[in-house]
């Protein structure tokens, strides 16, 4: 079995990390340099920063803050926010970049997952995806969660799996920072629907949660802000414990 990664999330607005409940009630978590390098030094395997509101302030991500957190890091970084074209992505290569997200823009023009994967490669190309439950359908959102669409969790991550994207990030908005365990249902169908890496995102509340994510929702990686942001988790605790629990981590 590959190893199962832990993943520090750095949701950014106006600057400062942020954190809240079900995509509102934001609340300040810090400064997302002095985290992110506080994450590294604990072992974190990624890190992903989110620019929360460059969608809707129809701006670009912060090339300068990519460029602080990428010098204080040694561990693969995500950056994801406002990229809506295959020039945007440049900046963020040359301030450090690893990989990048793509949400509400690969919706509006599903080719910019082809162009990206084209251009960078597959593994560059990370597509998020938000969703919560309606009836007995999981409906996409946009623009941080606020417009539905008319897209449906598991056929868009399929077919962005088939236009090139190399992961799979997939936030349940119902759990979105409820605390209250994963997704695991919708884990366990993507997983078994796709063959690139599925990470979980939204509702981490304990340790047992991300254990969860691994076995029942069957996640090549576990995802989660708040928990980590105010320390009511440990990275070094979190990965002891998936090891005693026979899950693979880099300790």
């Amino acid at each position: 079995m590959l190893t199962k990664r832990i993943i520090p999330c750095l949701d950014i607005k106006d600057g400062r990390t942020v954190k809240g409940v079900k995509f509102v009630d934001l609340r300040d978590a810090g400064d997302p340099v002095e985290l992110a390098a506080a994450y590294a030094a604990q072992g974190a395997d990624e890190i992903v920063l989110l620019d929360i509101s460059a969608t809707n302030e129809k701006r670009k991500t912060m090339a300068a803050l990519v460029e602080k957190i990428a010098a204080r890091i040694n561990i693969p970084f995500t950056v994801g926010g406002g990229i809506s074209s295959v020039e945007d992505v440049a900046p963020l290569l040359a301030a450090g970049a690893d990989k990048v997200s793509i949400n509400s823009s690969a919706v509006k023009h599903p080719e910019l997952i082809d162009q990206l994967a084209k251009e960078f490669g597959s593994q560059f190309v990370v597509l998020a995806i938000d969703a919560r439950k309606v009836g007995n359908q999981w409906i996409v959102h946009t623009h941080g969660g606020v417009v539905p669409t008319d897209r449906k969790l598991f056929s868009w991550a399929k077919e962005g799996q088939a236009r090139g994207a190399g992961e799979i990030l997939f936030t349940s908005m119902d759990h979105d920072g409820t605390k209250s365990g994963f997704a695991l249902d919708p884990l366990q169908k993507l997983n078994e629907l796709l063959s690139v890496p599925v990470i979980a995102s939204g509702g981490a509340g304990h340790l047992f949660h991300f254990a969860e994510a691994f076995i029942t929702g069957r996640a090549d990686a576990a995802l989660a802000a708040g928990v980590f942001h105010f320390g009511e988790i440990k990275i070094p605790e979190l990965k002891l414990f998936l090891k005693s629990n026979n899950i693979p981590v880099r300790l």
